[in-house]
């Protein structure tokens, strides 16, 4: 157990699984910007809803997440307004090492809500209600899941079956058994029996009885994560799991490793809405349709188009006489896919990836700790990008053997080092940083800073930045 975390005996800590990729969601989510933190649900990410709702069952949170996520992560902790312990995974190994490592971090008798960072679930009452309805289970030593009533025969989803009632944990039935995702035949009995949820992935255990059932099934996962916890470092909001244990460990789901072998493992039903946002067809449901079955998120355009979802953020895109389509545009990539196919878009981003097109991982508008950069055009010995600088922001000092750079001030103010000179710039102005310079680039006003930066050279990755100081960390030692 850290000693640098305690939770009081009656209090629900929330620990929010934040370690996915979301290539399904490709395009629009990507390894670099997965779709836990992409604008989706009216301005807000699916990690900052997260936070909001579990904030409604009290303000112990804890979120396991990658660590070259730490920073998004924190951005939209601060957008919920949510104080969080942020636990870094140096490498994924699936939910039965995160919520190992999450069991370790809190005292032995914390009720623990695990939750995925990226479903949706718009009735946050009810979904507290449920939880709520789920603590007499999980106090008698019961890993309690929460299992959604199936509006419609799914292929997509896990499935639990229920069995009888436990005497003295209120609501909550034992599990008779898990059932994979079925086939349409299979999904189709199974909504037809009654008594089957979908698998939601949302479990509350006392820690004490999750480490219990992962030393009975599966041991090995569970010492290495004591030694990746015993070795831990904090630093901030973040805590650093050693990185050499962590990698040790065997990557499972908590599914395998302990759910389909404990015995005490009950389910309570979750009446509401509830969506893993897990593919294209499961965000196009989230739109209403109008009257030809077209859902549009943005500029679409239908003509005699039927069952068509448009996601056009950007810029004009019609659909003319097209038929169960998904079309889904971002700025440097575009997919078109039959609805049937949706599934399938994994497959593609992994094909995409070994061939080494780069908008298989990357976004062309990149978030930073200081702000963010987009970058508008590139070719052979330049590229452009306009940087925005968030108020009282700063980027590391830095210098680049490759490349030299030109900055023109959009709007703001720039605080710039140059070599031994440090310069304030404003509107309109410029500067000029020779390869090889030491630079610095801060925001030391009250409103954003906006700059165009014109790079040339030989090579213009983003890994010729040799970092000398960094406000956040990311000087490598």
């Amino acid at each position: 157990m850290n000693p640098n975390e305690r939770t009081a005996p009656d209090s629900i800590t929330s620990v929010v699984l934040c370690g996915g990729s979301g290539t399904r969601l490709w395009p629009l989510s990507r390894k670099a910007l997965p779709k836990q933190f992409v604008p989706l649900i009216q301005g807000k990410s699916l990690l900052q809803l997260t936070l909001e709702r579990a904030a409604r069952l009290g303000q112990r949170q804890l979120i396991v997440a990658a660590e070259d996520h730490r920073f998004l992560v924190q951005a939209c902790a601060a957008a919920a307004g949510v104080p969080s312990t942020i636990l870094l995974e140096p490498v994924a190994r699936n939910t039965a090492a995160a919520m190992a490592a999450a069991a370790l971090n809190v005292a032995p008798d914390a009720l623990l809500l695990f939750q995925p960072a990226d479903h949706h679930i718009p009735d946050s009452v009810a979904f507290v209600a449920t939880v709520l309805a789920g603590v007499p289970a999980a106090r008698a030593g019961s890993i309690v899941t929460f299992g959604v009533h199936p509006t419609y025969p799914s292929t997509a989803y896990g499935y639990i079956e229920q069995g009888d009632a436990l005497t003295g944990q209120g609501e909550a039935r034992s599990v008779a058994c898990f059932i994979e995702k079925p086939d349409a035949a299979r999904a189709q009995q199974l909504l037809l029996a009654g008594g089957y949820f979908w698998n939601a992935g949302i479990f509350l255990v006392q820690a004490s009885t999750l480490l219990d059932a992962l030393r009975t099934y599966a041991g090995d996962i569970l010492d290495a994560c004591e030694v990746a916890v015993s070795s831990q470092t904090t630093d901030g909001d973040f805590r650093r799991l050693d990185a050499e244990a962590f990698a040790a460990c065997r990557a499972d789901s908590i599914d395998y490793a302990v759910m389909e072998k404990a015995a005490n493992v009950s389910v309570i039903p979750f009446a509401s809405a509830w969506s893993d946002v897990g593919s294209w067809n499961a965000v196009a449901e989230l739109t209403v349709p109008d009257v030809n079955g077209n859902r549009i998120h943005g500029q679409g355009h239908t003509v005699q188009a039927t069952n068509t979802f448009i996601h056009a953020p950007h810029r004009p895109v019609v659909a003319l006489g097209t038929q169960n389509l998904l079309i889904i545009d971002t700025v440097d990539a575009v997919l078109v896919a039959d609805a049937s196919s949706a599934e399938l878009v994994k497959t593609v981003v992994a094909q995409l990836e070994a061939k080494g097109v780069p908008q298989a991982l990357h976004h062309r508008h990149v978030a930073r700790p200081w702000g963010t950069y987009d970058s508008v055009d590139s070719g052979e010995r330049f590229q452009v990008k306009r940087i925005v600088v968030k108020p009282g922001a700063t980027l590391s000092l830095q210098m680049h053997h490759h490349r030299a750079e030109h900055w023109v001030v959009v709007s703001g103010t720039a605080e710039v080092t140059n070599g031994d000179k440090v310069t304030l710039l404003s509107e309109n102005q410029s500067t000029y940083i020779p390869l090889g310079q030491i630079h610095r680039l801060a925001n030391p006003g009250k409103v954003p800073l906006e700059i165009i930066e014109v790079q040339s050279g030989s090579y213009l990755g983003e890994d010729d930045i040799v970092r000398l100081e960094d406000t956040y960390g990311r000087v490598q030692q």
